[in-house]
């Protein structure tokens, strides 16, 4: 799928942007800074707009994902919006029976554990998503000079829930099938980076200015069987979203035996957790490639003094970095107070300013 013509790829200021620059490892004003989840459940008017409303609801009405994606742009002084939405959402729109209940996560009504299961995922069409399109291009028209990112799920977490029918803490039968049916297992994942890689198209295509992979599960794989059964996938998802020109942001937890790996699967930027520091990062990673991250997500619950300190040793190891672009190490955590977070986008921007 070709980008749109219509829709313009720099429109005013994303040439100049930190985020982006840091991502490509270019020279920056300061180092950028966003928040995975910023979107979302610790801000009291998202949970206002989200009053009533199902989570996949609010992930196929444009309005909605227009207003909650702004809702922290507006609040912090963040340097790029992440689209609101939810790695099942592609999945939903192309026809499997899932929903996502409050305080349990994605639930599968019928979990694929064969081959007839695999053969039900179809590629996705971008007329299959017609809100993430309408949204996106608003959202382009909202942001100006901030850099919006779309994202999708990786392979490996979307067949984990696939196959354990929910959220899981050891991904038993999901690393049963990889490890007992091969086939099936490489089957499975191909039809899955379809799906990932046409998720991410139509989000570039409607205007977004960078991709993330959250493979947020895969930390849970042993290095050989990283290599074996999921690098060739998500190899392929980044070389082909590699044509579209954006920056490409590869993102898992519990990931340090694996960055090295996650560095070779083609991305601009890898997301580090904040179980490794950044200058280990880099050498885990190896050349070529930015960081993110990577504040612990519970460290905002201590004294500003002790979140000061700490998000200072993160862009001094940062600066190890031939790109850095400071997160979160995961997602903001619920009752995270939002202050906090606007304080600490303020903090970094000064304490990095070149």
């Amino acid at each position: 799928m070709a980008v749109d013509a219509d829709v313009p790829q720099d429109s005013a200021g994303l040439g100049e942007s930190a985020f982006l620059k840091a991502c490509r490892r270019e020279p920056v004003p300061h180092t950028p800074v966003w928040f995975m989840r910023q979107a979302g459940r610790s801000l009291p008017e998202y949970l206002k707009a989200r009053e009533g409303v199902a989570m996949l609801e609010a992930c196929a009405r444009p309005d909605l994902i227009v207003e909650i994606t702004m809702q922290p742009v507006r609040r912090y002084a963040v340097d790029a919006a992440i689209f609101f939405s939810d790695i099942m959402v592609p999945l939903r729109a192309i026809g499997v029976d899932l929903d996502i209940k409050p305080g349990v996560g994605p639930v599968i009504a019928d979990p694929i554990r064969d081959r007839a299961g695999a053969a039900r995922l179809r590629p996705l069409e971008p007329g299959d998503v017609p809100y993430v399109t309408e949204a996106v291009r608003g959202l382009v028209g909202e942001l100006g000079g901030t850099p919006l990112i779309g994202f999708a799920g990786g392979p490996f977490t979307l067949a984990s829930y696939l196959i354990e029918g929910g959220p899981s803490k050891n991904h038993d039968r999901t690393k049963a099938l990889m490890y007992g049916e091969p086939e099936l297992w490489a089957e499975l994942m191909e039809r899955l980076s379809d799906i990932t890689i046409g998720f991410l198209k139509v989000q570039v295509a409607a205007g977004a200015s960078a991709v993330q992979v959250f493979d947020s599960w895969v930390g849970a794989v042993a290095p050989e069987d990283y290599r074996a059964s999921v690098l060739p996938h998500t190899s392929r998802i980044f070389s082909e979203v590699g044509s579209l020109g954006v920056p490409r942001i590869h993102f898992g937890v519990g990931t340090g035996e694996l960055l090295g790996l996650m560095g070779e699967a083609g991305a601009d930027v890898v997301g580090v957790d904040w179980r490794v520091p950044l200058d280990e990062a880099v050498l885990r990673v190896g050349p070529g490639k930015a960081l993110q991250g990577n504040l612990d997500p519970s460290l905002l619950f201590a004294p500003w003094e002790v979140i000061e300190r700490r998000a200072r040793d993160v862009l001094e190891r940062g600066r190890t970095a031939e790109g850095h672009v400071f997160n979160l190490g995961h997602g903001v955590l619920p009752t995270t107070d939002p202050d906090k977070l606007a304080r600490l986008a303020d903090l970094v921007h000064e304490a990095s300013a070149r």
